[in-house]
């Protein structure tokens, strides 16, 4: 039997990028064309590892492969939450790929749990790191319905007491750096061997005893291999890295061996493009040769229990050369490239969280105790909230956690103490301290989380705790002269995203000027419910006034508000928002607006929103970020059409003297150039993504592109022709039988192939993969038997197959 096994683990993981308030991530234009930084890596990563190609000598693709059922992995659960709501397909492809790599495996599923919000272990109290765990079990097993044997610690990051915590819950194992080793020795004999400076054998399993009386197993993973994997190039060439890790394995020895490598997870595919593939073919290449077993931990483990004990160096991880220190001081590690920048602000900012954390916890028990909670029982259940908010849900959790029934009121402190903790958690996410700058976004979403906190505080006590707070942050000082340090970003950059019902409600009353139906609006983590409504409209002046109820479906607070909004046109926006005072405050708003309004009179009804609304006043720049754009888009697109026809008139008037300027190689004045380049851009966008496309105009506007020396927008028109064709292939899926669409984009295709384009057709690929699995079966019967309706399908879709590189 062979005793020789590999497994290779991939940490995928992100920091949580949503918005405190909204519990949505909003437009992030770094990550464009797509609309934030995880819609992006999940495009280049999480979505290509499930369906990854196996190529041929010839670079077609003969088969696709759900990478995930046969490696080892975690997830961050923030991830696979945004996952859960944004891109449920490639979510269901992992859970699948769980249950799939179950029957491979023994019974053990590749999905491995993991801490919930990458908190650094060993700078937490002990209360953080127990829930940090039952967080990050329950998550494990309401998605993948297993409960998990192993668990991801946040950058590894491990001490006794963190160990101590795992097997406390039932954790069997966890994943550390060789680096992160002190000293081993076999089962039963007494002497330690010496194990600083990664001098042990990875290919071991090593049993932990702690203090407790507990044990956990530890796998200490290939050092030399997986920074290969990170930086030496190895995914350059599948066959490389099957090597690579088969090399390692000592074929003489009669030991159970156990080659395993741990990288992030993204490293396969956005980190280096196409590593995915590089994986995918290592994997079909081990599981052909027979030299090794492909395997996971916990299978592993069941069928080679440890024969060697093994201690940690205490405070460790595997990104930080001086242990844990790179989380709370300027050790001297960061992402390189900044020159004279140091990082003496990671010990302030840190004290700051400490002291916030600190002081929100005497409030948090003793409001929870009146309200006949435990407090601390209850925040390690609230998980079950968090993963579901539904009202039927929260009602029941209250009633199991609460002595007695709460009031409304009460129902409300309840749910916002809860959710003050939930950003004491969340804030203390590792990615904040990682980099090289107080400033940076990483760093200022934690501080997002610690404001929400102190604004959940306040609401509860009545007391203050920005001041300190901000007090404490003046001590983490910027590197960037402007900012200064990270009590000014506070101030300039968090502050004005602090959301209160009212800012909801102005943002409600602005959207509702662009919604067909504003009776009940689902505005992110909140609604907004109409009790009466008046739209007044004059050219392109509109005014809206009414009175609603905005509710938070997380802490269930509501408010009922009266506003008044006057739309100029454009983006300009004046308006007010305040708690419904009485009806007569209110008739009285109406009649005053109202008046005015008919007058004609925009002063006058900017002085009455002043007046009635006082320091209550919004305008466009208080809106949500995506309903700001979603308002600009619609704004610019009158502008635009406008655009578009002078750029159309002035190419079409000046056609002929433009080709006779290029035809005598005499640059085009730039506002021609611009015209040209303006024109052939819109107009190739306009036909790639039509209902019905014309492959020979888009043909001739590649020609004339070329011969007007065109500077194409190539990764917006690539993300556009992907986008369509995409939508192509999925109508084609659920009506197979349309042999024209088919044939139409046969077309498109054969014109792209030989355009400056390089659309990406992995979705397009993926379709067409899964119809030759069923449909095309269902044809090919029908084609067999002689039907010429059949056998054109076959044909038509053959060369539709083969178009999209894939071997029949």
């Amino acid at each position: 039997m062979n005793n020789k096994y590999i497994c290779i683990h991939g940490h995928f993981y992100q920091p949580p990028r949503e918005n405190p308030w909204l519990n949505e991530v909003e437009l992030q234009e770094s990550a464009a064309p797509f609309h934030d930084w995880n819609a992006r890596i999940s495009n280049e990563c999480y979505a290509r590892n499930y369906a990854s190609r196996i190529l041929d000598d010839q670079g077609a693709i003969v088969d696709i492969m759900n990478n995930y059922a046969r490696i080892s992995f975690n997830f961050g659960p923030t991830l696979l939450e945004w996952m859960q709501k944004n891109d449920p397909n490639t979510y269901q492809a992992i859970l699948d790929a769980d249950k799939e790599s179950q029957e491979r495996f023994s019974g053990h599923g590749s999905a491995v749990a993991q801490v919930y919000n990458h908190m650094i272990m060993p700078l937490a109290n002990t209360r953080d790191k127990h829930t940090q765990v039952i967080w990050g079990m329950y998550d494990f097993m309401k998605r993948f319905g297993r409960a998990p044997e192993g668990m991801w610690l946040g950058e590894t990051a491990a001490n006794t007491e963190t160990l101590e915590v795992l097997a406390e819950h039932g954790i069997k194992f966890t994943i550390l750096s060789p680096y992160q080793a002190n000293k081993f020795r076999k089962i039963g004999e007494k002497e330690w061997h010496n194990a600083v400076g990664a001098r042990i054998d990875p290919r071991r399993a090593y049993q932990c005893n702690l203090p407790s009386g507990r044990s956990i197993v530890l796998f200490f993973y290939d050092g030399p291999v997986s920074q290969g994997i990170a930086f030496e190039g190895l995914l350059e060439s599948g066959e490389r890295f099957a090597s690579r890790l088969e090399s390692t394995l000592d074929i003489y020895s009669e030991e159970p061996q156990l080659m395993h490598i741990s990288t992030d997870g993204e490293t396969y595919g956005h980190h280096h493009q196409f590593g995915e593939m590089a994986l995918s073919y290592a994997l079909q290449r081990i599981e052909q040769d027979h030299t090794a077993n492909l395997t996971v931990y916990g299978e592993f483990l069941e069928l080679h229990p440890p024969k060697y004990e093994a201690m940690i160096t205490e405070n460790t991880s595997w990104s930080c050369a001086h242990g844990v220190e790179r989380w709370r001081s300027n050790c001297g590690c960061n992402t390189g490239g900044n020159y004279g920048w140091n990082q003496e602000w990671r010990g302030p900012l840190r004290d700051a969280f400490d002291w916030l954390r600190d002081e929100l916890a005497p409030l948090f028990e003793k409001r929870m105790k009146k309200l006949g909670a435990d407090p601390w029982k209850t925040r390690n259940d609230y998980i079950r909230v968090v993963m579901d908010r539904s009202e039927e849900n929260v009602r029941k959790f209250m009633q199991d956690h609460t002595r007695r029934k709460l009031t409304k009121e009460e129902q409300v402190i309840f749910l916002k103490l809860l959710e003050m903790q939930y950003h004491t958690m969340l804030m203390y996410t590792s990615c904040g301290w990682f980099f090289d700058e107080v400033t940076g976004i990483e760093t200022v979403q934690d501080i997002f989380y610690a404001a929400r906190a102190i604004q959940l505080a306040g609401d509860i006590s009545g007391n203050d705790y920005e001041k300190r707070f901000v007090e404490l942050l003046e001590k983490a000082t910027s590197n960037v002269k402007e900012h200064q340090n990270a009590a000014v970003v506070y101030r300039k950059y968090v502050k004005p995203m602090v959301i209160d019902l009212l800012r909801v409600g102005a943002h409600y009353a602005v959207a509702s000027l662009f919604e067909k139906d504003h009776d009940k609006l689902n505005l992110y983590s909140y609604t907004a419910t109409s009790e009466n409504y008046k739209l007044l409209e004059g050219g392109r002046q509109k005014l809206a006034m009414g009175k609603a109820v905005i509710r938070s479906s997380i802490t269930w607070e509501e408010s009922t508000i009266t506003f008044g909004i006057l739309h100029l046109g454009d983006h300009q926006l004046f308006g007010g928002v305040r708690e419904f005072v009485d009806d007569a405050a209110y008739k009285t708003l109406r009649e005053d607006l109202i008046n005015a309004f008919k007058r004609g009179n925009v002063s006058e009804i900017i002085m009455l929103l002043d007046k009635h609304f006082e320091s209550h006043n919004y305008s466009f720049w208080h809106l949500f970020k995506d309903e700001q754009k979603r308002i600009l888009d619609q704004v610019l697109d009158q502008a635009m059409q406008n655009i578009e026809r002078d750029f159309q008139q002035t190419y079409d008037n000046n056609y002929a003297l433009m080709v006779a300027m290029n035809q005598m190689s005499i640059p085009l004045p730039r506002p021609l150039q611009v015209t040209v380049e303006y024109v052939i851009n819109s107009k190739l966008q306009e036909e790639l993504t039509s209902e019905e496309i014309d492959a020979r105009l888009i043909k001739r506007l590649f020609k004339g592109a070329e011969r007007m020396k065109v500077k194409l927008n190539t990764e917006f028109l690539d993300f556009e022709v992907t986008q369509c064709v995409n939508q192509l292939m999925k109508i084609l899926e659920q009506n197979p039988d349309q042999t024209e669409r088919m044939e139409q984009l046969i077309k498109l295709i054969d014109v792209l192939k030989n355009s400056p384009l390089n659309p990406d057709y992995w979705q397009a690929q993926n379709i067409a993969f899964r119809m030759k699995q069923d449909v095309y079966a269902y044809y090919q019967k029908g084609s067999e038997a002689g039907d010429e309706k059949s056998v054109k399908w076959c044909r038509v879709f053959e060369e539709l197959y083969d178009s999209l590189n894939l071997k029949v």
